[in-house]
C-alpha cells in the first residue's frame, strides 16, 4: 500500500525475496531514491535484510507492506503505473535485398516455443553482472530428403546373444547358535516353496490373458460402432425431417403463390391457369349435372351453369383489363429504361465498362421528361414548368407531331391560367403523354428507339421471314408464330391461339413451361453440346410426360407434376425423347449416380423404359429439325472408327496373328 495516496500494488515474489530487493525494484519503478523508501509491516518499521519467509507468510498466502516516505515533503511517492507489455505480433513483414537495385517482402510466421531455450553458452560481465547468452537460431533445422536406396541395419539382422553365469562369486556366511553363542530367531521367515509353474502353464496363463484383453478390447470396439449407427440413424431421421419439412414448405409456397396469382392475374400465364381452373369446374359441374338431374330439371341447371360461367368469364375479362392497363405502363418504361441505358462490355480482366453516347443521353433526357408530364398532384407552377420544358424540347423538330403537340401544350397552360379543375384536364394530359410517346419511339427524334421497336425501319426487311395468318388474316413475323413437332404448315399465330385455347380448350401450360426450364438448365449444365432440349416446346413436353410417360414416376407412379422431373436415361449421350426417364427430383439424383443401368436395374425394367423410348422416337422423328440430326447421329454410328483417334487423326489398329 502506497501512502499517503492509499494505492494498492499486487506483486508476486519469492519467499525468499528480502525486502531490500522490493526497494531496489520500486526504486526504479516510482524513479526515486531506494534510502528514502520505507517499508512497514503492521505499523512497525522492518529490517532490509528480512525475507518474507521471516514475516509468517507461505506459500501460495499474501501478505501486505506499506510503503512511505523518509522524505514526504521534498520526495513524495508517486502514483505507481505498471509499464506496458510488449507483444510481439504473429507475423511480420522482413524486406530482403536481393539485387543490387532489387528488394522483396518476405512474410515470416513468428513461432513461439513452449520450450525452454537451450543455453549455448556465453559470458558474464565484469561490472555490471548482466549475463550474456550465445544466441541461436529459430529455424529449424532442414532435413534432408529421404533416401530412395533401401538400407539395412546389420544390427537388427543379427542375432545377439549372451552368455552369463548365474552363480555367485561373491562368499557368504551364517550364524548359528552354538556354544557360548547365542543368536535369537525370532525374526526369523520361514519360507514355504509354492506351486512349480512349468513353462507350458505360463505361456497358457500369458495366452488366457490375450484372450480376456481381447474380449474386452472387441466389446469396446462393437460399442463404439453400434453408437455411431445410433448417431447416424439419428443423423438419417434428423435430415428426412428437414427434407421432409422443406418439401411441406415448397408446396405451401407453391399453393400460396398459385393463390395469389388467382386472385391477382398479371401475366398471360395467370390467366392461362385461371380459364384452366374454369374449365375444370364446368367439367365437375357437367358430370354432376348428368349425373344427377334428367329432362327440364337438366335444362335448367344448364342453363343456371352457362350463366354462371359467363358471369365467371366476365370477372377474369376484368381483371385482364386491369392487367393490360398496368402491363401497358410496365411495357412503356422498360421501353424507355432500355433506350436510356448506357452501353456494356466486359474487358479482359473481367470488369463491366459503361458508357453514354449522345444517343442515349437524349433518350434519358425524354425519358425524365415523359415521366414529369405523368406526375400526379403538381401544383401549378410546377407543372407549368414541366410543360414549358416539354415544348422547348419538341420545337427542336418542326413537323406535324410536334405542332399538335405545341398547341396541346398552350391550351393546357391557358386552361390552367383560367383556373380550370384538374379532373377535367385529364383527357389533355392524356394525349399529350400519348403524343410524345409516339415523339419517343420516332426514330428520327430518339434514334436510340429504332432498335427497340418491333416493325422495322428499312421496308426490305419485312419481305423476310413473313408468313400469313388465316386466323386473324394478317402478315406476321415467323416469331409469331409457334411450331410444334406434328407441324406441318406455319398455322395460326400466339394471339390466334391464345384466343381458341381461352375459347375452347382452355390448356394450362405453366406447369410444362417450369419443366422444359429446369430441364435446359440441367442440359446446360452438362456442357456437352446437347441441342434436342431446345427444340421442344411446351406442347411437345406435354405430350412427352402424358401420353408415353403417363404423367406419373415409373419407379413410384408419384403422379405430382411439380415433383417430377424428366433426367437423362444414358447420362453418357445427349438428352433425346428417347433418352430421358421420368422421375422424382429425388429418384432422378439417385438415377445419376448409377455407373451401370443394368447393374441397378432388372432387365424388365430396362425393357419397358426402350419400349417407351420406341414411342417417343417414332412421334418425335417428325419435329423440324429432328430428322436431320437423326441421320447426322446415324451416319456417325455407322462410320465410327475402331480405334481411338488422336488430334482427328484415326490410329492404324493392329492385325491380330
Amino acid at each position: 500500500v502506497l501512502m499517503p495516496s492509499g494505492q494498492v500494488v499486487t506483486l508476486a515474489c519469492t519467499l525468499g525475496q528480502t525486502l531490500q530487493q522490493l526497494k531496489d525494484h520500486f526504486s526504479q519503478e516510482l524513479k526515486m531514491p531506494g534510502n528514502l523508501i520505507l517499508m512497514m509491516f503492521d505499523g512497525k518499521s522492518v529490517d532490509e535484510n528480512t525475507t518474507l519467509a521471516d514475516l509468517g507468510v507461505g506459500p501460495n498466502g499474501t501478505i501486505q507492506l506499506e510503503m512511505q516516505s523518509a522524505d514526504p515533503v521534498n520526495t513524495p511517492i508517486k502514483t505507481y503505473r505498471p509499464r506496458q507489455e510488449y507483444h510481439m505480433p504473429d507475423v511480420i513483414t522482413v524486406r530482403v535485398q536481393t539485387d543490387e537495385n532489387q528488394s522483396k517482402d518476405v512474410v515470416v510466421e513468428i513461432e513461439r516455443a513452449t520450450r525452454k531455450k537451450p543455453y549455448l553458452g556465453g559470458y558474464r560481465h565484469k561490472k555490471t553482472g548482466v549475463l550474456y547468452h550465445h544466441a541461436t537460431a529459430q529455424t529449424v533445422k532442414k532435413q534432408p530428403p529421404p533416401s530412395q536406396i533401401p538400407k539395412n541395419c546389420r544390427d537388427t539382422q543379427t542375432v545377439q546373444q549372451k552368455h552369463r553365469v548365474q552363480q555367485t562369486t561373491n562368499d557368504t556366511s551364517t550364524q548359528m547358535t552354538g556354544i557360548n553363542v547365542f543368536v535369537s530367531n525370532m525374526e526369523d521367515k520361514l519360507i514355504v516353496p509354492g506351486k512349480y509353474t512349468t513353462a507350458d502353464e505360463h505361456h497358457s496363463m500369458i495366452l488366457r490373458k490375450v484372450i480376456i484383453i481381447q474380449k474386452y478390447h472387441r466389446r469396446w470396439l462393437a460399442k463404439r460402432y453400434v453408437e455411431k449407427l445410433k448417431e447416424d440413424k439419428i443423423q438419417r431421421l434428423e435430415w428426412e425431417r428437414q427434407e421432409e419439412l422443406k418439401k411441406k414448405k415448397e408446396k405451401e409456397e407453391r399453393i400460396k403463390k398459385e393463390f395469389e396469382r388467382r386472385m391477382n392475374p398479371k401475366t398471360k400465364e395467370d390467366f392461362d391457369l385461371l380459364y384452366h381452373a374454369l374449365e375444370k369446374w364446368r367439367q365437375e359441374e357437367l358430370e354432376r349435372i348428368n349425373g344427377t338431374s334428367d329432362g327440364a330439371e337438366r335444362k335448367a341447371a344448364l342453363c343456371m351453369l352457362l350463366d354462371q360461367e359467363t358471369q365467371l368469364i366476365s370477372a377474369i375479362g376484368r381483371h385482364k383489363l386491369e392487367a393490360d392497363t398496368e402491363n401497358k405502363d410496365k411495357r412503356i418504361q422498360a421501353f424507355l429504361n432500355k433506350a436510356a441505358a448506357p452501353k456494356k462490355w466486359k474487358g479482359h480482366d473481367g470488369k463491366t465498362t459503361e458508357m453514354d453516347t449522345p444517343y442515349t443521353i437524349r433518350a434519358k433526357e425524354l425519358r425524365d421528361i415523359y415521366n414529369s408530364i405523368n406526375m400526379k398532384y403538381l401544383t401549378q407552377d410546377e407543372r407549368l414548368d414541366v410543360l414549358l420544358t416539354l415544348k422547348h424540347t419538341v420545337k427542336e423538330h418542326d413537323c406535324k407531331l410536334t405542332q399538335e403537340i405545341i398547341e396541346l401544350i398552350d391550351r393546357e397552360a391557358d386552361l390552367l391560367m383560367r383556373g380550370v379543375r384538374e379532373g377535367n384536364l385529364d383527357g389533355l394530359r392524356k394525349r399529350i403523354s400519348t403524343l410524345f410517346l409516339q415523339y419517343i419511339k420516332t426514330p428520327t427524334f430518339n434514334p436510340e428507339a429504332a432498335k427497340l421497336l418491333k416493325v422495322p425501319q428499312d421496308p426490305s426487311a419485312l419481305r423476310k421471314n413473313i408468313y400469313f395468318c388465316p386466323s386473324c388474316n394478317q402478315y406476321l413475323p415467323s416469331t409469331e408464330f409457334a411450331l410444334s413437332s406434328n407441324s406441318r404448315t406455319v398455322g395460326k399465330c400466339h394471339k390466334c391461339t391464345k384466343i381458341d385455347n381461352d375459347a375452347r380448350t382452355r390448356q394450362d401450360y405453366s406447369t410444362y413451361t417450369y419443366m422444359l426450364k429446369m430441364l435446359r438448365r440441367s442440359e446446360e449444365r452438362h456442357g456437352d453440346g446437347s441441342r434436342i432440349a431446345f427444340l421442344l416446346q411446351e406442347q411437345d413436353l406435354r405430350y412427352l410426360v402424358e401420353k408415353i410417360w403417363s404423367r406419373q414416376s415409373i419407379l413410384s407412379a408419384w403422379e405430382d407434376i411439380f415433383d417430377l422431373v424428366l433426367s437423362r436415361w444414358d447420362k453418357h449421350q445427349e438428352w433425346s425423347p428417347w433418352n430421358c426417364i421420368l422421375l422424382t427430383k429425388d429418384e432422378a439424383a439417385a438415377h445419376d449416380r448409377l455407373v451401370d443401368l443394368e447393374e441397378g436395374y432388372g432387365q424388365v425394367f430396362i425393357q419397358k423404359v426402350q419400349q417407351k423410348h420406341v414411342l417417343a422416337r417414332n412421334y418425335f422423328s417428325r419435329l423440324p429439325g429432328m430428322a436431320e440430326h437423326l441421320r447426322v447421329m446415324a451416319n456417325d454410328r455407322y462410320t465410327q472408327p475402331n480405334g481411338p483417334a488422336i488430334n482427328g487423326q484415326q490410329v492404324p489398329v493392329q492385325s491380330k496373328a
